[in-house]
């Protein structure tokens, strides 16, 4: 690679990728931006390299942040199938699935589900916690801290501290946790 490659941002792809995706030609963009439509088209083509200026003009067109010209293509989405879940059950307690399948590198996202009177166990861990209720009745304990919980409810706690989640009536249980991982 010379050094005049390394100098030119190649953002036609992009450019193209968001002009099609607003729907416009190049007249259309040449009319907004105030470019020429055959500078619009070596833009597209890699042929020409643009000012940060005409870069600016062009994502005013576009209604774009010009930053978005310099990024690549983004990584494919990772899927969790339900059946493809880790699973993790415990006589009396209950189930808790990873439901980001357990290779998130910054959250952990699980859903517990456990029978009327199926408690998680006093437990600490770094990081918040962030739990929505889907069903059932809980009673969270944190310390001094008791709360009771139904569907839809919200509650979020410092994990560090010991706390424990019990279900309470005759239902069962679910819960979805939002934890974040910590590095060391």
């Amino acid at each position: 690679m010379t050094v005049e490659e390394r100098r030119r941002p190649a953002v036609g792809a992009q450019v193209r990728r968001w002009r099609s995706e607003r729907g416009l030609t190049l007249a259309g963009v040449a009319e907004r931006s105030g470019l020429n439509v055959g500078y619009l088209s070596q833009i597209e083509n890699d042929k020409a390299s643009p000012s940060l200026a005409c870069l600016g003009a062009i994502g005013e067109a576009l209604d774009v942040p010009i930053a978005w010209f310099f990024m690549g293509e983004p990584p494919a989405p990772r899927v969790v199938r339900a059946e493809e879940r880790p699973v993790r059950a415990r006589e009396g307690m209950g189930r808790i699935e990873r439901v980001d399948g357990g290779d998130s590198r910054d959250l952990s996202i699980v859903e517990g589900v456990a029978p009327p009177g199926g408690r998680a166990g006093v437990h600490a861990h770094a990081g918040d916690e962030h739990h929505l209720i889907l069903r059932g009745r809980w009673r969270m304990t944190q310390g001094d801290h008791v709360v009771e919980l139904g569907p839809g409810d919200y509650i979020r706690w410092d994990g560090s501290f010991p706390h424990d989640a019990e279900v309470i009536g005759d239902a069962e249980g679910h819960v979805l946790i939002v934890t974040l991982l910590t590095t060391s």
